[in-house]
């Protein structure tokens, strides 16, 4: 297995992006159920990427993006079903977290949703803690907010 570093417009990365809307639809019943947050994840504004391969083969991805002068907002975390309970999300998201560090960000926020219960114990198993929503969130009453501080990391 290998990490890389890339950004937004990398392929593996925007195919690995769908992917986790098809996993996401399959989860909460469909797109219509996700359609207000569907405006939130588009890959404009990312430029920090990793993806992992085997092989040659794309099989994870996690992103941040810019939210503020000291925070930066991780975006679209997946690894593909046959991959899952190895590790690697932790493994990207340690990558993630170093270079959000490294480039002068004292902290990552994230949004997830109620129904992501994986998702939601891996993150708190990684140190972030739930906050108040943010943002565009705010009244997402499905959404589940929450934020690392990376200064005593």
């Amino acid at each position: 297995m290998e990490i890389i570093y890339t950004d937004g417009k990398n392929k593996d990365f925007i195919h690995l992006c769908e992917l986790l809307d098809d996993n996401l639809n399959e989860i909460v019943g469909g797109e219509k159920q996700r359609s207000q947050y569907v405006q939130y994840n588009t890959l404009t504004h990312i430029h920090d990427v990793f993806l992992v391969y085997d092989n040659d083969y794309p099989i994870a991805c996690a992103s941040f993006k810019h939210y503020d002068d000291e925070i930066a907002e991780v975006k679209r975390v997946f690894v593909r079903k046959e991959y899952r309970g190895k590790g690697i999300s932790k493994q990207l998201l340690t990558s993630l977290e170093k270079k959000a560090k490294d480039k002068g960000y004292q902290s990552l926020i994230l949004e997830t949703g109620n129904m992501l219960k994986e998702a939601n114990q891996l993150y708190l198993k990684l140190g972030y803690e739930i906050i108040d929503n943010y943002g565009q969130y705010k009244d997402m009453k499905d959404s589940v907010c929450m934020k690392k501080n990376l200064v005593h990391c």
